[in-house]
């Protein structure tokens, strides 16, 4: 059974302090599960959110914040998409895709009972905040994605954390996605939700600009804050050091890397990042252990 909002992720711990983050693989991680699409859930002009379920109780895949998937479209390919919602009892897993290449597309027109082949939970996910620790998210576009499960888990066990604040950039309002949950967590008082987007339509009264405009905004306790991230590297560059400028170490900033996976194992060398690979060594990373190669443009 996965984890829910429910389980309280970080292990037990006398002292309150957030468990070691860990790896979990399948015992067969290269064979597809056959998985169902409950329902489709249209979330903009090119993304969905696709809820699955596994044909048997006994194939739901063991998932944590920040892992992904490997989903295997039949006759077209495998991809890596990341968990946007863990699957709870009776509930089904969510996986949000983009449409921007052969296999994501079709994913775009899949609909409710169809099979697809599902392989994993892969990867280090996001290492939850210690009691009473504060936490900063930042999103932009599609990465907004892999966070929300740390969102709902602070939303259901808010004795558990501190302080949630949430930004979230994008490049115009068409591009955002939950739209309804991010009118209920700027309407929330159990959370700090800012969001922007880099082009204004008539449409929108909201902030217009980039992410770390909005961070100048912000204040924090940088001892007792960590940071995670998660959308494209130019945003997550800058993003990195606005919060360096506010205060917050390096090792309490924690990235979500994205690269060519195929085997998600380690053994294929698509997605092999110095002496790293993304799929089992990542794609979440303490931002002090790679800060040198991250700031090379093409590396």
């Amino acid at each position: 059974m996965a984890l829910t909002p429910e389980d309280d992720i970080r292990g037990s711990n006398d002292n309150n302090e957030p468990a070691a983050r860990t790896k979990i693989t399948t015992d067969e991680p290269m064979l597809p599960k056959p998985y169902r699409v409950q329902s489709v859930i249209r979330e903009n002009h090119d993304t969905v959110t696709l809820a699955l379920t596994p044909l048997s109780e006994t194939q739901q895949c063991i998932t944590q914040p920040g892992q992904f998937n490997m989903l295997y479209l039949f006759g077209t390919g495998e991809i890596p998409i990341s968990i946007s919602k863990l699957a709870g009892p009776d509930q089904p897993l969510l996986h949000t895709i983009r449409g921007v290449g052969p296999v994501s597309k079709k994913c775009l027109t899949l609909s409710p009972g169809d099979m697809i082949g599902l392989r994993g939970g892969f990867g280090v996910g996001w290492p939850l905040a210690g009691k009473g620790e504060n936490l900063i998210l930042v999103a932009g576009g599609i990465g907004l994605a892999p966070l929300r499960p740390v969102i709902h888990l602070m939303l259901a066990r808010p004795e558990l954390y501190g302080k949630l604040t949430v930004i979230y950039g994008a490049r115009n309002p068409r591009d955002q996605i939950f739209l309804e949950e991010l009118k209920a967590w700027a309407a929330s008082d159990a959370l700090t939700f800012l969001s922007t987007v880099d082009l204004a339509t008539d449409s929108w009264h909201g902030r217009v600009g980039v992410v770390t405009d909005v961070m100048e905004q912000i204040s924090c306790t940088p001892n007792n804050t960590r940071a995670f991230l998660c959308g494209p590297e130019v945003m997550m560059h800058f993003s990195v050091l606005a919060l360096e400028k506010l205060g917050i170490r390096a090792d309490d900033i924690y990235i979500s890397m994205e690269r060519n996976m195929k085997c998600a194992i380690g053994h294929c060398g698509h997605c092999q990042w110095g002496g790293d690979f993304m799929c089992k060594d990542g794609p979440v990373f303490d931002f002090s252990t790679i800060a040198t190669r991250f700031h090379i443009r093409n590396y």
